[in-house]
């Protein structure tokens, strides 16, 4: 039966995913998230039609507290579905994913964010959601503000008004404040200017030292080696690998190579063949301009 659990657990794995696998409709929205279970039940999904495709299947690993581990691989191929999953925002078709301790989400920071509120009210509300306590929030405020850069005549303005870049950085100085033991991160790193993701790996940095457990999606190398020790390589919806994260960018690196290569030499090929077609065209037009010059007369 598929599931997700989360509870805590003091000894072993505090990830462990067995068989798991997701099941999408081809150009529809057909996997429910948590909320429309709630408001429609069990009724029968309208958007159960089309044809069906699994981002992810047969996925089986363990991770254990303390670890940082990458998810590697192309565009497409399970990275941020299989983050969601250990996040339970979607929820398996087949096999199961057990998350012992809370998680600090780390992955699309802007999404808790209510455009209507202001900076200031998306804190509390967004703070309180993930377990946050209202005195904790208020010892914590003018941290939160003064890391997200948010200047004082913003804090209470509407967010609708804020920058992509004010409301990232806002909801990363929010989530980091979590004290959760488990982080999924989802190319976060990749926003903000230079000083920015500078404040954001110090941020990490303390986190990881805490021996809390993170597991990340990139495909900024530098950033996958200087957290993981160990990567795991999704490659058509499945775990082709799971190594420590040299191995994982190898693996990886040269399978990308493979495929350029190859696309290559489709292309050189397809050029041959046109440029050969052209030829014979030629020659044929050529010919059948001799052939009507021969039937003239004087």
């Amino acid at each position: 039966m598929a599931q997700t659990t989360y509870g805590a657990g003091t000894t072993g794995p505090v990830i462990e995913a067995k068989g798991l696998g997701v099941k999408f409709a081809v150009n529809r929205r057909r996997k429910r998230s948590l909320r429309e279970m709630f408001i429609h039940g069990n009724k029968r999904d309208p958007n159960a039609e089309g044809d069906e495709f699994w981002p992810l299947r047969d996925v089986t690993f363990e991770i254990g507290r303390g670890e940082c581990v990458g998810i590697v691989g192309k565009n497409g191929t399970g990275k941020s579905t299989l983050l969601k999953l250990i996040a339970g925002v979607l929820l398996p078709d087949e096999g199961e994913v057990h998350v012992h301790g809370k998680v600090a989400p780390l992955l699309e920071l802007r999404a808790g964010f209510n455009d209507n509120l202001t900076g200031r009210e998306n804190v509390y509300l967004v703070g309180s959601l993930h377990g946050m306590t209202e005195k904790q929030i208020d010892e914590r405020f003018d941290e939160i503000v003064d890391f997200a850069e948010i200047k004082p005549k913003f804090v209470d303005t509407p967010v609708r008004h804020y920058s992509s870049g004010m409301k990232v950085r806002l909801g990363f100085a929010l989530i980091s404040q979590l004290e959760h033991p488990i982080m999924l991160v989802d190319e976060v790193l990749a926003v903000g200017d230079k000083a920015f993701k500078k404040k954001c790996y110090e941020a990490i940095d303390r986190m990881l030292a805490n021996q809390r457990t993170m597991v990340l999606v990139s495909h900024n190398e530098r950033d996958l080696r200087r957290f993981c020790n160990r990567g795991l390589y999704v490659k058509g919806g499945g775990l082709a690998l799971d190594t420590d994260i040299d191995a994982a960018l190898a693996a990886y690196n040269d399978d990308t190579q493979a495929e350029i290569d190859a696309r290559k030499k489709r292309d050189a090929e397809k050029k041959k063949r046109a440029e050969q077609k052209a030829k014979e065209a030629e020659a044929k037009e050529a010919d059948g301009d001799g052939n009507g010059d021969g039937g003239r007369t004087a």
